[in-house]
């Protein structure tokens, strides 16, 4: 769904840049309009702002619900005037590109509060100027703008103008009601936000919608629900899926939502602070599920192979160390449960600390719609597949003893051999207790706690078992070269989840980014193998200490590499040659950029050349940039680099009105960016 709204949203901004019109070419009309004949000092005044759009156009209220824009106001008022916000009339709700759009069609009228100062002058007047700008859409959308400018004379008292008093009406009829003591709360539900709306006077009639003012929200009509409680309304909103975690966040710093209930008549909703209830208890039934699948997950930890092949050792370590002692092999089984019993409250606690701080509305798998999450979780996949693949070797020493610890004898040590153990296996436990762990998660502070001592009871039950009844011990499978194949098999389904990580990463950074997570992805594999090779025990201390020195080189810029890459605001428009021709008969000059996702040098060119800077140069010079795609074969990009003597790409070409065209080097940097573009004129010169 996330790669399908990624597409959508490429292809409609496109068509914004493509059918977007230069500023001065107002398909709307727009005009400022004054409430009153005459201003007196000190006292505050309406202005309108009217739109009237061409039949079948519409402008868009202050959230559109997708990523177009609604009307904006720069004023340019005398000295001491101040102007106060837009005041919304209510949207009408329609189907969009992204779901559910607020949207003005015909002749709206914007209000807005003007106050005039103490210092003006009875029988003077002054000049009001505002620059408006605001976007249509139909099919297509247009960008539009205007200057525009008002001159009111200054009276003793404030005159109504009886001409503009039906404007003005109908105006504020078109507004939500405010109503001062309105009764609103709002709590978060995991991706849902319930919203609870008591007003004094009861709607007869059930709304129709809510239209909120946030964009990390939907309208109710969006797959939300609006229900009756008594003389409240129960409102649920779902959140935008590409943000849970940011807005997650938000909330638990204390996000106010707001909006419109739509009816008859509608209510305007003020800000109101989103809480977070506190996790409710599950029922019994509900819960044991859970807990057979936390200690089921904490039993399959043991089978990893850097913990599976040490139990049998551990035992026999336990009964070497009490004797023929019955009770005391007991006692170093229990103590070793209690070194992971100990580790494991350290750990939830840890990750209820976390959810804490995010908020407990916060859901197994929101994680996932973060790239940085993606991403650390791929390399952990991948690091981890590399070493059950054998190309380096890490933690089976720690697992078996504990390193220093391997030495310290007694129930002490047994301890800290419970707290290692978990320490190398719990990592291993993704691909194993995601559906656990994420019950677990959301649950109240004791269910929590229980939840995650069964699993850290699963991993430790084996000791405990065979410390009771060390003769079992005879049973478990000899260790061997079978364990070695074992373990190598296991690691192609870490290979296969860092795999399918990838795919979701690419989703979030877009397939044009990809070549930077894979090639440092190669970097952090061969950090690995450098690792695994050389810093031997038996290699010269030479030789380990430069294999750690290139090591962490290599690891770190592998991660490097992955990172996330920052947004581009640059839009490529599908080339052809009859657009390219429509935009320079316009005057606007055009990039072309002839590239092919098998392209290295193009794909290059893409992360270090198209700086923040160069972007921003682009659309001061009103250079719309056009993308000719080879990665599968097309006759006239084929014809038109024929056309440009060119046979191997990238290609780029910078054609501008009155100008030879400029065929740009193949490798490309944002300085020659810069001056090939810099000698451009600015696009707002133009107009004048």
């Amino acid at each position: 769904m996330h790669r399908f709204i990624v597409f959508l949203t490429a292809v409609f901004t496109s068509s914004l840049a493509a059918n977007a019109q230069p500023m001065g070419r107002i398909s709307s009309v727009a005009g400022l309009v004054s409430e009153e004949k005459a201003i007196a000092p000190r006292k505050s005044f309406t202005l309108a702002l009217t739109l009237s759009h061409p039949e079948g156009w519409h402008s868009y209220y202050q959230h559109s619900g997708g990523v177009e824009l609604p009307p904006e106001i720069e004023w340019n008022l005398p000295k001491g005037f101040s102007a106060g916000a837009i005041q919304w009339p209510v949207p009408e709700v329609k189907d969009g590109y992204f779901g559910k759009s607020f949207v003005y069609p015909g002749n709206p009228v914007f209000l807005i509060e003007i106050t005039a100062p103490a210092s003006l002058e009875i029988g003077e007047s002054v000049t009001l100027t505002a620059n408006a700008k605001w976007q249509i859409c139909k099919d297509s959308c247009i960008g539009e703008a205007k200057s525009l400018s008002l001159t009111v004379p200054v009276a003793a008292a404030s005159e109504k103008d009886p001409s503009q008093s039906a404007l003005f009406e109908k105006a504020r009829k078109n507004q939500a009601i405010r109503v001062p003591n309105i009764k609103v709360t709002a709590q978060a539900d995991g991706g849902d936000i319930l919203l609870r709306i008591e007003p004094t006077n009861s709607l007869k009639e059930t709304p129709t919608d809510f239209i909120p003012n946030q964009s990390f929200l939907t309208a109710a009509s969006a797959g939300g629900k609006i229900q009756r409680d008594g003389d409240a309304w129960l409102v649920t909103l779902k959140r935008i899926r590409t943000d849970p975690i940011d807005s997650t966040k938000k909330i638990a710093q204390g996000l106010s939502l707001s909006g419109i209930l739509v009816g008859f008549p509608s209510f305007e909703i003020p800000d109101t602070l989103i809480s977070i209830p506190p996790a409710k208890p599950l029922p019994f039934l509900k819960f044991l599920p859970i807990l057979g699948g936390m200690l089921l997950g904490g039993l399959i930890l043991n089978l990893m192979p850097c913990v599976f092949p040490v139990i049998g050792l551990k035992i026999m370590g336990f009964v070497q160390q009490a004797g023929t002692d019955r009770r005391k092999i007991a006692l170093h089984g229990i103590m070793f449960t209690m070194g992971v019993l100990a580790s494991f409250a350290v750990l939830s606690g840890i990750l209820f600390a976390a959810r804490a701080v995010v908020g407990n509305s916060i859901g197994w798998g929101y994680q996932l719609q973060n790239p940085w999450v993606v991403l650390t979780l791929m390399v952990l996949m991948f690091v981890l597949a590399l070493n059950m693949f054998g190309l380096f070797e890490l933690g089976t020493s720690a697992t078996s003893v504990g390193g220093s610890l391997q030495s310290k004898q007694g129930l002490s040590g047994t301890f800290f051999s419970g707290v290692l153990a978990t320490v190398v296996a719990t990592p291993c436990s993704g691909p194993f207790l995601g559906a656990a762990i994420g019950a677990a998660i959301a649950l109240p502070a004791v269910q929590f706690f229980i939840s995650f001592a069964a699993m850290a009871i699963g991993l430790s039950t084996p000791y405990l078992v065979l410390s009771i009844f060390p003769r079992l011990i005879e049973f478990l499978p000899r260790p061997g070269a079978w364990m070695e194949s074992f373990k190598q098999a296991m690691s192609f389904f870490f290979f296969a989840t860092a795999g399918y990580l990838l795919w979701v990463y690419a989703g979030q950074i877009g397939l044009d980014n990809l070549l930077g997570p894979i090639f440092g992805l190669s970097g952090i594999a061969m950090a690995a193998w450098i690792y695994g090779r050389w810093n031997l025990p038996h290699r010269p201390q030479r030789t380990r200490r430069t294999a750690i020195s290139l090591t962490v080189l290599l690891a770190v810029g592998g991660i490097l590499l992955t990172k996330p890459p920052e947004k581009s605001t640059l839009i490529w428009e599908h080339w052809s040659q009859e657009r390219a021709d429509e935009l320079l008969a316009k005057g606007t000059p055009v990039y072309v950029d002839f590239t092919a996702q098998w392209c290295a040098t193009c794909q290059v060119n893409k992360r270090l050349a198209y700086t923040k800077e160069v972007i921003q140069l682009m659309k001061r010079k009103g250079i719309v940039a056009l993308k000719a795609d080879k990665t599968s074969p097309d006759a006239k990009i084929e014809e038109k680099l024929q056309e440009l003597e060119r046979t191997a790409i990238p290609v780029n070409v910078l054609s501008a009105p009155d100008r030879d065209p400029v065929i740009t080097p193949e490798v490309l940097s944002a300085g020659y960016l810069k001056e090939l573009f810099g000698g451009l004129p600015d696009k707002a010169l133009e107009k004048k």
